[in-house]
């Protein structure tokens, strides 16, 4: 898919509005149960990808998503891996741009 900044921004929107229907959730059985679950892990893994491609500023993976804003890959400053953290008790979230290591033989 095709992207850039400013949708990336506007999903972040959405999803806000997601999350405050996802406190209403209910179920009436297991089944129902597991699948508000599912809803509830897919809501927050949704905005970690998004904030992940939002936080790279380049497009890492030409064949599954491309930054018309950013349509390099520059790997001087991003041959790195991003991982996000998410705090459960402040809704913040933190994005951490971590070394590759490599491992010789």
């Amino acid at each position: 898919f095709k992207t850039n900044d400013k949708l990336l921004e506007r999903g972040l929107e959405l999803l806000k509005m997601l999350k405050e229907d996802q406190v209403n959730l209910a179920a009436n059985s297991l089944h129902e149960l597991t699948r508000a679950w599912e809803a509830t892990h897919r809501m927050y893994q949704g905005e970690a990808h998004v904030r992940s491609i939002l936080f790279r500023d380049e497009t890492r993976w030409p064949g599954y998503y491309f930054r018309a804003d950013k349509p390099s890959m520059d790997n001087d400053n991003w041959l790195a891996f991003c991982n996000c953290k998410y705090d459960r008790n402040t809704g913040e979230w933190e994005m951490i741009k971590r070394p590759v290591k490599y491992i010789s033989q």
